[in-house]
């Protein structure tokens, strides 16, 4: 994890930073667009796994169905 050394203290320092670059008003649309951009791309993770896995599952399909339709 890259971020795992930093503490109360880095992140507190990093919020800091983040109020005086953007001020207090853009703070919670900044954080909002994180979070449905984080969202957004965790659905789109959770679609390729589960589509990988579809995929295999045609793909066994054709080949159990040929082993059934021959007496195997």
């Amino acid at each position: 994890m890259p971020f795992g050394n930093i503490g109360i203290g880095g992140l507190i320092l990093i919020l800091i930073i983040a109020l005086i670059i953007f001020g207090p008003s853009k703070l919670p649309e900044l954080g909002r667009a994180f979070g449905r951009t984080l969202s957004e791309f965790k659905g789109a993770t959770r679609g390729l796994v589960n589509g990988e896995d579809n995929d295999r599952k045609d793909e066994e399909t054709p080949q159990s169905q040929a082993a059934a339709a021959s007496g195997k």
